[in-house]
């Protein structure tokens, strides 16, 4: 067997080498040679738009006006998230925001304040 490691993102064991990559064939996923082997086994980093690392707990700034799926309201540029919770999945952040309730947001779209 090959001793390459899995996908971290879907979890294919057909992974491939590539320069200085491992590349997955099934999700399109590349991810750097040294960072597979600092990150095996660990949980996984969520960082910010600017490349911040975000924590449970974090204070949020919305850096995009986000449109609420279903509805006509909008979460606005700027509105400021307290004490987040951090989740795997489709959406990275869990909240509650001010005068709409509880959202899920992604981690792209927002700044650590």
């Amino acid at each position: 067997m090959s001793d390459l490691p899995k996908c971290p993102k879907c979890g294919s064991e057909y992974t491939y080498e590539d320069g200085n990559l491992y590349v997955c064939p099934e999700c399109s996923h590349e991810w750097a040679r040294d960072a597979a082997a600092a990150n095996s086994g660990d949980q996984p980093v969520f960082r910010d738009a600017h490349g911040n690392i975000l924590e449970d707990g974090d204070a949020v700034t919305v850096i995009k006006d986000l449109k609420i799926k279903g509805s006509s309201s909008v979460v606005k540029v700027g509105t400021k998230v307290r004490n987040i919770r951090l989740v795997e999945g489709d959406h990275d952040i869990d909240c509650k925001i001010d005068g709409i309730g509880p959202m899920k947001l992604k981690s792209e779209f927002v700044k650590k304040a």
